[in-house]
């Protein structure tokens, strides 16, 4: 802010300002949500936005913007006991708390897709990349079984939305991918959204062909140097090709392995959070912000898909939380994300060591640390508290759960956060053991169950896990061994 001993006001003296000026401050003062935090910090944020340096700035104190520090101790306990690595929280710029290792270069697994759709971004805006060129107008195509002439006439945009209707084998595919992946030629091009690695690896392919750069020199020459990001090496990144996989699918279109920290990847965060712009220089347009962080896709109530970042909206976003508006991030296997909520001017950062083996955080603790997290920042229109402790209801024993299950059950979620290609999720209990898990008529899955004390154990697709359940009428809610919310369903 300019001193004021410095202005020259013509025709006003000090005084006459003053006695208008404090009339003012007292009215804005007295607004909803102005008195609790500092005037020095809001006024600062009014001047000019923060961006970090060589370093990021850090608050002196959760409370200094308007934060709890014992909420944040909870979050902090809590991302501890799930086996979260590290946790950075920015609000608007500016670093509210951060724990575990920030500078450790994690691998980013899907994450490295939104990184990739920011610069097929700039790239599109140079007229280097055209979204509505089909794969036959490029020459892309992929080893036996080939791309059929149909398929071809998938475009750039139909891929970069998850929705070419190309289900060829591709490289990086978890088990449940492999297994939702449609039959070839079921959709055609740009009428279905499957999460298809097919289509992601293509654009890696595509990325290159068409701007003669290479993926990771050219977002570190692009995004990395401009943001001064503190650990990222392109030396650390990494192409995997089918020779780097057991069994792995034969396909021509590589796997580009970003490594990045949580520091920096919270500087790509605040960069779309900014709508692409870096202090005075525009990175990215705000229109490709804007545009890749839209929803084209439904995956399940309020939730969307955009150009390769996760998108949603009241309980759309993630499970356990609500978020009052349209909101996305970068998602990655193992629990790695990077969290843009715009009306709340915050970027959220979460990392797991996924180089250890069997490491991850599942994404209802994750949206369990978030609702944990929004909470410190004092937010309250954030969904029910969805641990066991404050969940209504009868906790069931053993002989509760021998009464309810003895017939057989079927539990019905309409709010499906587990498999999102389906509206809702079914998980039937068959009398003799026998468990079905859908999310639509394609998506079906066989496994058992039984009770071994006051716990619900299931198995399938190779996962063997126990619930708690908590019983409230007609509704039936199952708390996993955190005393974190699985899954509310309807008892049918």
């Amino acid at each position: 802010m300019r001193d004021p001993r410095n202005a020259k006001l013509k025709g006003l003296s000090w005084r006459h300002i003053l006695a208008n000026l404090i009339p003012v401050c007292i009215l804005w003062l007295s607004l909803p949500g102005c008195a609790p935090k500092p005037l020095w910090v809001s006024c600062d944020r009014m001047a000019e936005a923060v961006y970090p340096g060589e370093h990021w700035q850090k608050a002196e104190s959760p409370e200094q913007l308007g934060w709890s520090s014992e909420k944040l101790l909870l979050a902090r306990e809590y991302a501890k006991k799930i086996g979260s690595d590290a946790v950075m929280i920015v609000d608007d710029g500016i670093v509210v708390d951060a724990w575990g290792d920030i500078t450790k270069n994690f691998q980013c697994h899907s994450m490295r897709k939104s990184l990739l759709s920011g610069l097929i971004g700039i790239h599109s805006d140079e007229g280097n990349i055209d979204l509505t060129k089909t794969m036959a107008q490029l020459g892309i195509d992929d080893y036996e079984p080939s791309l059929s002439p149909i398929e071809k006439q998938a475009t750039v945009g139909d891929l970069i939305k998850a929705r070419s209707g190309i289900y060829h084998p591709a490289l990086g595919e978890s088990a449940d991918m492999k297994a939702m992946r449609p039959k070839r030629g079921s959709h055609a091009p740009g009428t279905f959204w499957y999460y298809n690695n097919w289509d992601f690896n293509a654009l890696g392919t595509i990325f290159e062909q068409e701007t003669g750069s290479k993926i990771f020199e050219e977002f570190d020459r692009r995004i990395a140097n401009p943001l001064q990001m503190e650990d990222f090496d392109v030396s650390n990144c990494d192409y995997l090709t089918s020779a780097n996989y057991r069994d792995a699918p034969h396909t021509m279109h590589r796997y580009y392995l970003f490594r990045m920290s949580a520091r920096d990847l919270a500087r790509f965060g605040l960069l779309f959070l900014r709508e692409g712009r870096w202090r005075k220089e525009q990175i990215i347009s705000s229109d490709w912000v804007r545009e890749s962080t839209a929803s084209y896709s439904e995956r399940g109530i309020d939730g969307g898909y955009g150009y390769m970042w996760w998108t949603g909206a009241k309980r759309g976003l993630l499970a356990n939380v609500s978020i009052k508006e349209h909101s996305y991030y970068a998602a990655g296997w193992g629990g790695h994300r990077v969290f843009v909520l715009p009306y709340r001017k915050l970027v959220v950062v979460h990392r797991v060591n996924t180089d250890s083996p069997g490491r991850q955080v599942l994404g209802h603790h994750i949206g369990r640390l978030l609702w944990l997290i929004l909470s410190a920042a004092g937010e309250t229109d954030i969904g029910e508290d969805p641990s066991i402790e404050a969940a209504t209801g009868v906790r069931l024993n053993a002989d509760d759960l021998k009464q309810l299950l003895k017939e057989g059950t079927r539990w019905v979620s309409p709010n499906n956060a587990i498999f999102p290609a389906g509206e809702s999720l079914a998980i039937s209990c068959a009398k003799g053991g026998a468990l079905s898990l859908s999310a639509t008529k394609e998506l079906q899955f066989k496994g058992k169950w039984w009770i071994s004390g006051d716990r619900f154990y299931f198995k399938i697709l190779g996962i063997r896990a126990f619930f708690l359940i908590v019983q409230d009428g007609n509704t039936i809610k199952l708390f996993d061994p955190t005393g974190t919310l699985f899954g509310t369903f309807r008892h049918s």
